[in-house]
């Protein structure tokens, strides 16, 4: 579809909603934010991303830091891991399940589909090594296939986890390895029938006995009925040897990205929250997740502010809802988070960096950045600061969507650009030397092949970018 066209489409759209077209406020950052009415209409305003590509721009990052890009060409880049040798794998494909249930839904989806990207799903693992320590990592292979839209990933001891779509599973890793040994074992199924929200956020615990999972919700609000919502907008806790698990925290419409704050050990996640209130509501957030807590979905949200589309009503639910930590913005959907160490330097060296994916029902967007979120004694202290920028321009020209970020402990944010289907590594200038923290092994005979591999991205120098 052209510009023009989806610009037009955009404009059907838009006049079935019932929207005020009054200019929309800024986003409200922390926990004490002050929540506008909400406001219903037929359809949300609809601004789309236009996907264009990055030429010879790049992410624009703090004075200080340098970005390159380090690998290309891949099938959907959602989560990424740093192994312990310095090896990055990506999880990459699309999932998701889930009928049209209103006309709304049959104008709206295509039209959200132009503002992605329109590469094959991979399906895969694909392992990234920068052997000699020079920032480029010649080696691209596939790890593993045929996987079913793989999102989450941990590694406790020799046990690579791996959350599909629709079950828990287990590879055996050794250090140095290029390709899995053999098939991934079992681990749990995971809620998968209709998969509205199909994304499996997963982290291990800080002792590794337990793998949490974050499983979305089949709906915006229960438009499904109940029964399609059993086991869905939770957290899993899953017993790491024995996959037995059991609900964790409930209430969290869509949990896209865990991770554990290192110096409380404390589970925090991001959540993506509900739709069609209007362009101010309700905020996605970030939040430490308590055990046995419930976080709102459906029936309230925030401080306990009732959804009153839901019946039957539950004001005990309602009274029981814990309030969110830290306001990200409505609609910014957020879809990764890593929590930082003082490798990053001292202005970044304690909090949370965040990757929002883009509005699309706004009509001024928000989000198409990482954020970082400063802690202090293992909360978050103060307003987030802009740390990857130039992803999209105010024009809706959108050269990526930042997903996953990871921190890697040589000193560099990992982010997944599904949009571009790209990994970007953002590093201090002069910052630690970044020579893997074991040698890694050379690729066997079980490893690559020559149909296995691919060149990595067309950044042969690292090149700095400020804001």
């Amino acid at each position: 579809m052209s510009r023009t066209s989806l610009t037009l489409a955009a404009a059907l759209a838009v006049s079935l909603a019932a929207c005020n077209p009054a200019p929309e406020p800024e986003l409200q950052y922390g926990t004490n934010v002050d929540l506008p009415d909400p406001k219903r209409g037929l359809m949300p305003q609809m601004v789309i991303a236009d996907p264009s590509p990055w030429g010879d721009q790049l992410p624009a990052v703090p004075t200080g830091f340098e970005v390159r890009a380090i690998a290309t060409g891949l099938g959907i880049p959602r989560q990424t891991l740093v192994l312990p040798n310095g090896d990055i794998l990506v999880a990459e494909g699309r999932g998701g399940n889930a009928p049209a249930l209103k006309p709304k839904d049959i104008i709206a989806g295509p039209i959200k589909a132009k503002g992605t990207t329109q590469v094959e799903s991979g399906n895969r693992l694909t392992l990234l090594r920068d052997a000699d320590g020079d920032g480029e990592y010649e080696l691209q292979t596939v790890f593993a296939g045929n996987l079913n839209a793989p999102y989450g990933l941990a590694l406790v001891g020799s046990n690579l986890y791996v959350a599909n779509q629709d079950a828990v599973v287990r590879f055996d890793y050794q250090p140095g390895q290029t390709r899995a040994s053999g098939e991934p074992e079992l681990l749990t199924p995971l809620p998968s029938e209709i998969n509205h929200h199909w994304t499996k956020a997963m982290t291990a615990s800080a002792d590794g006995r337990f793998l949490y999972v974050g499983i979305g919700s089949n709906s915006n609000i229960t438009e499904r009925g109940m029964t399609a919502e059993e086991n869905r907008a939770m957290v899993w806790e899953i017993d790491a040897e024995t996959g037995m698990h059991r609900q964790y925290a409930t209430g969290l419409r869509n949990p896209t990205a865990l991770a554990i704050e290192p110096t409380t050990s404390q589970l925090w996640a991001v959540v993506n929250e509900r739709d069609e209130i209007g362009p101010d509501l309700v905020p996605d957030y970030l939040t430490s997740v308590q055990e046995g807590g419930f976080y709102g979905w459906p029936w309230a949200y925030w401080d306990g502010q009732v959804d009153d589309r839901v019946r039957p009503e539950n004001p005990e639910k309602v009274a029981a809802t814990i309030t969110p930590d830290y306001s990200l913005g409505a609609h910014v959907a957020s879809l990764g988070v890593d929590f930082s160490s003082p490798v990053m330097g001292p202005e970044f060296a304690e909090g949370a960096f965040v990757g929002m994916h883009g509005s699309w029902n706004r009509s001024e967007p928000v989000g198409y950045k990482v954020v970082f979120v400063p802690f202090r004694n293992g909360r978050p202290a103060g307003q987030p600061i802009d740390f990857a920028t130039n992803f999209r321009d105010d024009d809706g020209t959108t050269r990526g969507r930042p997903v996953g970020v990871t921190v890697d402990p040589r000193g560099a944010v990992i982010i997944a650009d599904d949009l571009a289907n790209i990994i970007w590594r953002v590093s201090r200038v002069g910052g630690p030397a970044v020579a893997p923290q074991q040698p890694a092994a050379p690729a066997t005979a079980d490893a690559a092949t020559e149909g296995d591999t691919a060149p990595t991205a067309d950044a042969a120098a690292a090149v700095t970018r400020t804001q």
